[in-house]
């Protein structure tokens, strides 16, 4: 195995994360909850004009979530997998969109109904309406910071995979008990978000989860290409780094890692071990923090890519919900 850029594994099977929580941080969540809850959906549910199977109903989900915004998911439900089936939430990398069609047939075949968000502000149709003080030039990590910790659009983007998922489960024909999520990067992080958000998520397989232990990048000097936004911001609003203690604290409003003990959901995780997009180390915050059943697929030689199986061992994990 080629030498790690990080840290010896060993290392990383205890490594607990640097970056500061806030004190705060769980009365934060509660009333970041109980304001999703307060919002009137507005669920509507559209026919694609365009695509449909001949055993699945493909759709566009729109609902409202918090702060008024449009969210708008792709949704797959299967014609004959009977009335109670399970589901599975997808979430997609930085930048990115929910996708094709075509990527999700396979478990609309298998009888799930699919849910693939499409994060607000990013490269799908969800809105992102703004209203926030201060910076919001490159990147949506940074969005927020100076102003009130409520207004941390990352913070909006974690309720709105809560919010979809409570959809999904409230749906008659899903078995709410029997609903996963997954995805990679930026979707490996919302994947723990949203099972940390809605615990009764069965089952999630996250691969190599962004947006956690914001600190550890930054002293690695990793602040590049995923979050080149940290570095950016710092250069532009405090380069003498005089509000550094109190930028990454308030970033540990959304930092996974102190979400995901609230995770009650297995865990299958992919990790590569030359990772340089989102290090080994970072991810390894988040899952060392886990309480619930999990497991890890290692990749030694790979970094920020196709984990070649990884997909179908989560296809095959999935199947027991």
């Amino acid at each position: 195995m080629p030498l790690l850029f990080d840290m010896p594994f060993e290392k990383l099977k205890t490594y607990k994360g640097i970056n500061p929580k806030p004190a705060n941080f769980d009365a934060y969540w509660k009333k970041a909850l109980a304001e999703m809850r307060a919002v009137d959906p507005q669920i509507e549910i559209i026919p694609d004009p365009d695509f449909q199977t001949p055993f699945a109903t493909c759709s566009h989900l729109w609902f409202t979530g918090v702060g008024g915004a449009r969210i708008h998911a792709k949704l797959l439900q299967p014609k004959k997998a009977g009335k109670k089936h399970p589901a599975v939430l997808q979430f997609h990398g930085y930048s990115a969109n929910c996708g094709d069609w075509g990527d999700k047939l396979g478990y609309a075949a298998a009888g799930f109904t699919v849910a693939a968000l499409d994060c607000r502000g990013q490269g799908g149709l969800s809105e992102d309406i703004g209203g926030v003080k201060g910076n919001t030039h490159r990147g949506q990590i940074i969005r927020g910071l100076d102003d009130t910790p409520e207004k941390l659009l990352f913070r909006q983007i974690y309720l709105d995979t809560a919010q979809l998922a409570k959809i999904v489960m409230e749906m008659p024909d899903v078995d709410a008990a029997r609903v996963g999520a997954m995805g990679g990067s930026q979707g490996g992080g919302l994947t723990l978000a949203c099972a940390a958000l809605e615990p009764r998520i069965k089952r999630i397989a996250p691969m190599y989860p962004f947006l956690s232990d914001y600190l550890r990048v930054w002293e690695m000097d990793q602040a590049k290409d995923a979050y080149a936004e940290l570095k950016d911001f710092f250069r532009r609003h405090d380069p003498q780094h005089k509000r550094k203690d109190e930028i990454f604290t308030r970033l540990g409003y959304i930092d996974i890692q102190y979400l995901a003990p609230r995770i009650k959901a297995e865990v299958m995780m992919g990790v590569g071990l030359m990772d340089t997009i989102c290090p080994p180390s970072t991810q390894f915050a988040a899952y060392n923090k886990i309480k619930s059943k999990k497991s890890l697929e290692i990749y030694p030689d790979y970094g920020h890519e196709g984990l070649p199986g990884f997909q179908d061992k989560a296809f095959r994990f999935m199947m027991g919900l």
